[in-house]
């Protein structure tokens, strides 16, 4: 058995029914009772599902089973396929420190905000937080465009320069690149 846990919520008979055959099932089982959900602590745990036969206000993780009788086979399939989504999505996910990336999406977020990108600009923030120390123009050039020498560096600075503009515009935060001597750095990375 894994991490992955599922949540049932407010509905005991299908708890009854999958915990018969938890021991056959990909994940965890836990129950709670109505109007004890803000209490379980679940916003700590990033692996977890809830099933409800009602909405539940701002859940994202939610199977809603709004039609009864239920196949047991195919819940449990469709339970399966929605871990395998999370798991998909949670991997596309870099941390940047104070923001996440989300590689699919190209959406760079924080808890306030978030900001759609360019495949370049998502290209560039994934290669200098990928690096170990200041990232130099021409291995931006080779690297993230895929040319060599003869893309001009005025290229790569104007694309620099519309990231920051974008990031400062919208986040307020004015040091997320910053230039140095050696190159460019994201400002979550230590350099040593």
């Amino acid at each position: 058995m894994n991490n992955q846990t599922l949540v049932i919520y407010d509905f005991n008979i299908i708890y009854e029914i999958l915990k018969e055959i938890e021991d056959h099932l990909n994940f965890r089982i836990i129950n709670i009772p109505k109007n004890k959900l803000q209490d379980s602590k679940l916003k700590n745990k990033s692996n977890f599902l809830i099933i409800s036969t009602k909405k539940i206000k701002n859940e994202d993780n939610l199977i809603l089973i709004d039609k009864l009788p239920i196949e047991i086979p195919k819940l449990i399939e469709s339970i399966n396929i929605k871990f395998l989504k999370k798991i998909y999505n949670q991997q596309s996910e870099i941390d940047l420190g104070n923001y996440k990336l989300n590689l699919n999406s190209r959406i760079i977020f924080n808890s306030e905000n978030s900001i759609n990108l360019t495949e370049r600009e998502a290209n560039i923030i994934v290669f200098l937080s990928k690096s170990d120390k200041p990232v130099k123009i021409s291995k931006l050039q080779t690297e993230v465009w895929g040319h060599n020498s003869k893309l001009e560096t005025h290229t790569v600075e104007t694309h620099i320069y519309r990231l920051r503009s974008k990031i400062s515009k919208n986040f307020k935060d004015d040091n997320f690149i910053s230039s140095t001597k050696q190159g460019y750095v994201l400002k979550n990375i230590n350099y040593e």
